[in-house]
């Protein structure tokens, strides 16, 4: 098969598009023609050499990078439901890398069987980013009386929310760098559209609301961008955090407020979840969601051998919702 292998932590050149050994499904494991695989900011951080397993410790080299994918499952291991076979499939690999591939091997436990309606770039965006999505909205539900404001609101986290918001009667603040993006902002449904490079959106935000305050920031940037837009909060107002991007992964933290400001990443969206696989329950979710014709997410699809393309393009955000390789 070809896949990106990385053989040396660093940048983006280091993901080299090159032939390699099929994997094999072992026990309670299937194999999957992988049609689209999710490229996340973390993969990025782990190319660099960035420790991101349960030991904390990098990747060994070689390794094939890549935790989301989506195809049709074309061979089954020892003890697997034999009606898999063949089935259009999503699954979000946890720890093991590997989805960078035109192959690649999964507990089917993992599996979740794809929506009719979805197409595999769609279904890898909900099991990885709208699973996230549905992990931030446990902590603050939006209603007719929410005022939002989304920061990064063009990016694959944003545009669900900013979706969500609005199918809940939400009025929506989304915010956005650059006019392409805010033009994308618009067309999906934010009230506001605001480009956060103008020095002056905050006071285009406080002149749209008309004397009404922010109620909830979704805030995934952190910063400066970030620190206006809690201002931009009324009393009792929220400042939902589950990510820096416009800091760095490795940079600083979010702007923060003792009182506001709450940080909600990983496990602690895991233990509001609840329930005996907490993962699994955010992801079903977001694929109901996403069937329902609720949420549809934006793509932003490079061929599997473009992959350094895609990470330079993520890291320097020029991307525009979920990044997504396809074999």
């Amino acid at each position: 098969m070809h896949a990106i292998r990385l053989h040396a932590f660093g940048p983006a050149e280091n993901l080299i598009y090159e032939e390699t050994e099929d994997p094999r499904p072992g026990p309670g494991q299937v194999r999957v023609a992988v049609k689209a695989a999710g490229v996340h900011l973390l993969d990025a951080a782990l190319r660099e050499g960035m420790p991101g397993g349960p030991a904390q410790e990098p990747a060994p080299l070689p390794t094939i990078p890549g935790r989301e994918v989506a195809g049709v499952v074309e061979s089954l291991g020892a003890d697997v439901d034999p009606g898999w076979l063949g089935k259009r499939v999503v699954a979000h690999l946890g720890f093991v890398p590997g989805g960078y591939a035109e192959l690649a091997v999964t507990d089917a436990g993992r599996l979740h069987e794809i929506p009719g309606n979805l197409d595999f770039a769609e279904a890898v965006a909900m099991i990885g980013t709208g699973r996230t999505v549905m992990g931030i909205l446990q902590f603050a539900e939006p209603g007719p009386d929410t005022v939002a404001v989304v920061p990064a609101a063009a990016g694959g986290i944003g545009t669900l929310l900013v979706q969500y918001a609005k199918n809940a009667g939400a009025t929506v603040v989304g915010l956005a760098g650059g006019p392409e993006k805010v033009a994308r902002v618009r067309a999906g449904g934010a009230d506001l559209a605001v480009d956060y490079t103008d020095p002056d959106w905050p006071g285009k935000v406080r002149a749209h609301l008309g004397g009404r305050t922010a109620t909830v920031v979704f805030d995934g940037v952190g910063g400066d961008v970030a620190r206006e837009a809690v201002a931009l909060l009324g009393p009792g107002g929220r400042h939902i955090v589950f990510g820096w991007s416009g800091e760095g992964i490795r940079d600083g933290g979010p702007y923060l407020v003792e009182g506001v400001s709450e940080q909600v990443l990983g496990p602690v969206m895991l233990q509001k979840a609840g329930g005996p696989d907490p993962v699994r329950t955010l992801e079903l979710r977001a694929l109901t969601e996403a069937a329902a014709g609720r949420l549809t997410p934006a793509v932003q699809r490079f061929p599997l051998a473009e992959a350094a393309a895609a990470h330079r393009a993520l890291e320097n955000r020029g991307t525009i919702g979920k990044v997504v390789l396809e074999p």
